[in-house]
């Protein structure tokens, strides 16, 4: 299983507009395969679409994608909205579900972008998959995602929540945990995080 994660920059404004046009277009897509989740940043950068898609490989994505390119319906018409387009291939962490299947987790969702050095993800899976366990007492893992191609060495999690104040109770709480965080900073040479929205069509996660 592979997932894409696909990230469009668009014009200031170009949000409900974009995500209103993804949704009329998206039953016509799904018909090759189903979208896994959709969001929109609401704090982090600004103007961004997320929206990951499950694969059971390249070659499978590279198929679904060729088939729905001949559908006249997709993809969604933008009104120029996008500036700018990135997509990313992640594997899944052993330790993770897999995402979509209709189950809402949150409100909100927190983006946590981790990069560490070259040759470490290995390492940082063994022990993530120790303590993710202690972790899930207070929330759900909704992805945990270590990348293949686009930007290398990076691990990828996302964390559902009622909404801002329950993220952070819970970060709070999670942190007094003698088990949390995993401890990987001695490999970290970055990170970054965004809070998500899901659209109202999103499958979650």
């Amino acid at each position: 299983m592979i997932y894409e994660v696909r990230t469009y920059d668009l014009k200031p404004g170009g949000v409900p507009i974009f995500e209103e046009a993804f949704e009329k277009a998206l039953p016509h897509r799904e018909k090759y395969s189903k979208l896994a989740a959709f969001f929109h940043t609401e704090i982090g950068p600004l103007n961004q679409v997320i929206h990951i898609w499950p694969y059971e490989s390249l070659d499978e994505r590279e198929e679904i994608r060729a088939a729905a390119s001949k559908d006249p319906n997709w993809p969604p018409d933008s009104q120029g909205t996008i500036m700018h387009m990135e997509s990313e291939v992640y594997h899944p962490a052993p330790f993770m579900r897999p995402m979509g299947g209709g189950q809402k987790l949150g409100n909100v969702y927190e983006m946590r972008i981790y990069e560490y050095q070259n040759g470490a993800m290995p390492k940082v899976l063994d022990i993530w998959s120790a303590a993710i366990e202690h972790r899930e007492v207070y929330s759900p893992l909704a992805a945990g995602l270590y990348s293949e191609f686009g930007g290398l060495n990076k691990w990828v999690h996302i964390w559902p929540y009622e909404d801002l104040a329950a993220r952070d109770r819970i970060r709070a709480e999670a942190s007094s945990s003698p088990h949390w965080p995993p401890p990987t900073r001695e490999f970290l040479v970055g990170q970054e995080t965004k809070i998500l929205v899901p659209a109202s069509f999103s499958p979650q996660a």
